[in-house]
């Protein structure tokens, strides 16, 4: 038996375990404090199996969208009900959750490279290099699909399946193959205000007394074996409220803020 254990990936749990409980420790009372996190929907995580569980979500930060993740899925084990009050939760953390990110982000500067070890699993944007469109579609990287796969069977995966923090942006068909190829418990997870409370990273907040939303709705409905991709992006479009169709039922207001919002937007995540 190995004496340091470590993840499928090589990454060293006990270092693992000490990352995540520096991060919580600081980041707490951005959730519970300076903002307030209403939950929705903890006992949905409570019921879920070990491994082999895909959540979706839409995606307003780089960072403060997981890190809050994070929060809610261990205060939720440990039998919070909608709550990350009194941060104990965090002491044994589970160990095995994931998140999807895009290999540019996660290697620009010291910091990401360190939440890259707390679970990042970092893919080739095939439509986007260096903050900007490219011309000519790229090739999946495999390696990356094979990741999510080990990274499926070990545990738990966060993936934000528009690619970008832009709200309203087609759902990548990459997630509804992974579905129909690995067949995992999908739960759709709907986040708002995060947005207004943190900088485009999701590290620095930019105002506080911010209500954050974070609602864990029930797992998809899904025909693994019959069900098209297109079926199944649509799905996952309205589980995470990104269809356009919802577009119809927000104030003229916040699309006028949206919208100045994406044009001070250049790159994505």
């Amino acid at each position: 038996m190995a004496l340091i254990k470590r993840n499928p990936f090589g990454h060293i749990l006990l270092l693992k375990r000490g990352l995540i409980h520096i991060f919580a420790l600081l980041t707490h009372k951005r959730y519970r404090g300076f903002n307030s996190l209403q939950i929705e929907g903890s006992e949905i995580i409570t019921k879920l199996p070990d491994t082999n569980v895909l959540f979706i979500s839409n995606h307003q930060t780089y960072f403060a969208d997981v890190v809050a993740m994070f929060h809610v899925f261990n205060a939720s084990l440990s039998g919070r009900q909608d709550s990350i009050k009194n941060i104990g939760y965090i002491w044994k953390p589970k160990l095995n959750i994931y998140y999807v990110a895009a290999k540019e982000t996660m290697q620009a500067g010291l910091l990401p490279r360190i939440l890259s070890y707390v679970g990042a699993i970092t893919v080739e944007r095939t439509w986007r290099a260096k903050g900007k469109d490219v011309t000519e579609k790229r090739d999946v990287n495999p390696n990356d699909t094979e990741n999510i796969k080990i990274a499926l069977n070990d545990g738990w995966v966060i993936t934000f399946p528009q690619g970008t923090t832009r709200s309203f942006k087609p759902v990548r068909k990459g997630t509804a193959h992974i579905i129909k190829q690995h067949r995992p418990i999908v739960v759709p997870i709907v986040i708002d205000g995060f947005r207004r409370s943190f900088d485009k990273k999701g590290l620095r907040m930019k105002k506080k007394d911010i209500l954050q939303s974070f609602i864990i709705k029930e797992p998809l409905q899904i025909d693994y074996d019959n069900e098209s991709i297109e079926s199944i992006v649509e799905k996952i479009e309205y589980a995470i409220e990104q269809h356009p169709t919802f577009l119809k039922v927000i104030p003229v207001e916040e699309l006028k803020a949206a919208e100045e919002l994406n044009k001070l937007r250049q790159w994505e995540y």
